[in-house]
């Protein structure tokens, strides 16, 4: 059951199933939450942030949860399971027996390791991911969207209609990476952006930012926790940046998950257009620059500030958890990329 078992014969596999979020889903920003939720709300987490029963049960024992298994936990069951996420057995053990997909080259004749596995075709299946990526249609919603529907908007999009699986993207040649939008690369070969500066005249600006969601099979973000942020900032020929504003691509809910403020975000295989209106002296020697900022876990942070801010309330044992997951989302923020661009005038 353990993964560092599983990666003794599945190296590359186990080694890249440690880089992946997939391997970090019991992190701190679940871990202080559970500290205040009751079993039946935990369990709804642990669903897909620790599916085994097994790692249920361990969380149970650890949180004092009134349904915990009585006795020591069986030899066979790691200690660490229940903080290892999202692992191997999850995936590919049911009732004893091994599942994965078809091999993809010859296997040696030789005797079946584990009594062999069950090859299926579901491991190329974007359903397979569903079971996480989709909330049922009478499932958590804000302003009568789901809260998570990535396998519904990857149904609507080209990328669907064209053969390819969220497995195309997100595990090509079967890699178990699962990179999305924490990882600049994949972040970048989603979108396509381009800036254009217009003078308007008697000083007056406007710069557009042109967003096309060319590369994700789904929404870009698909759901409410990443964001993107678009900075406008005037940068002069000495240097000197002036902020002219800034614009969001995202899904932003509040904290409380009652209440939506806009959705910008973009469609498979569609664009946006983001304006940003300003004044500046006519004719100047300066520049628009666009700054693409990339912050995975932006409601995230609005929710752990929050949280801290009845830090009092908290009990004592959600309180570090809780500092370490507002780090952790801070951390992940990057720059994707910086566009510059002079103005040019409209023709009268």
């Amino acid at each position: 059951m353990a993964p560092q078992d599983c990666g003794q014969c599945h190296t590359n596999q186990w080694q890249q199933w440690q880089t992946s979020l997939h391997s970090r889903s019991m992190g701190p920003g679940l871990m202080w939450q559970l500290q205040v939720m009751d079993q039946a709300q935990g369990n709804l987490c642990l669903r897909c942030h620790a599916p085994l029963a097994e790692q249920k049960g361990l969380l149970a024992r650890d949180l004092g949860w009134p349904t915990q298994p009585k006795g020591e936990p069986p030899s066979y069951v790691p200690a660490a399971l229940a903080q290892q996420g999202l692992v191997c057995a999850a995936c590919h053990v049911r009732g004893h027996r091994r599942y994965g997909p078809p091999p993809s080259a010859p296997t040696p004749a030789s005797a079946p390791v584990h009594g062999g596995f069950e090859p299926h075709d579901a491991f190329a299946d974007s359903r397979f991911c569903a079971h996480c990526h989709q909330f049922p249609a009478d499932g958590p919603q804000v302003a009568g969207k789901l809260n998570e529907d990535t396998y519904e908007q990857w149904k609507a999009s080209p990328q669907a209609a064209q053969g390819q699986s969220c497995q195309s993207c997100h595990m090509p040649q079967r890699q178990h990476l699962w990179r999305g939008i924490h990882d600049a690369d994949m972040t970048r070969r989603a979108i396509e952006v381009s800036l254009t500066v217009q003078a308007l005249g008697q000083g007056r600006h406007l710069a557009t930012a042109n967003v096309r969601n060319i590369g994700a099979g789904h929404h870009f973000p698909t759901y409410m926790v990443p964001k993107v942020e678009l900075q406008f900032w005037r940068v002069g020929s000495d240097d000197r940046r002036v902020a002219l504003g800034a614009q969001q691509i995202g899904w932003n809910v509040d904290v409380n998950l009652q209440r939506e403020t806009q959705d910008t975000r973009i469609p498979a295989g569609q664009a946006r257009r983001f304006e940003q209106h300003f004044e500046a002296p006519e004719g100047g020697p300066w520049q628009v620059e666009l700054l693409v900022r990339v912050r995975p876990g932006e409601h995230y942070e609005r929710t752990f500030r929050h949280s801290l801010g009845n830090e009092a309330r908290l009990p004592e044992a959600a309180r570090a958890p809780l500092r370490a997951a507002l780090d952790a989302v801070q951390s992940a923020e990057y720059t994707l990329l910086s566009l510059r661009q002079a103005p040019t005038r409209i023709a009268n």
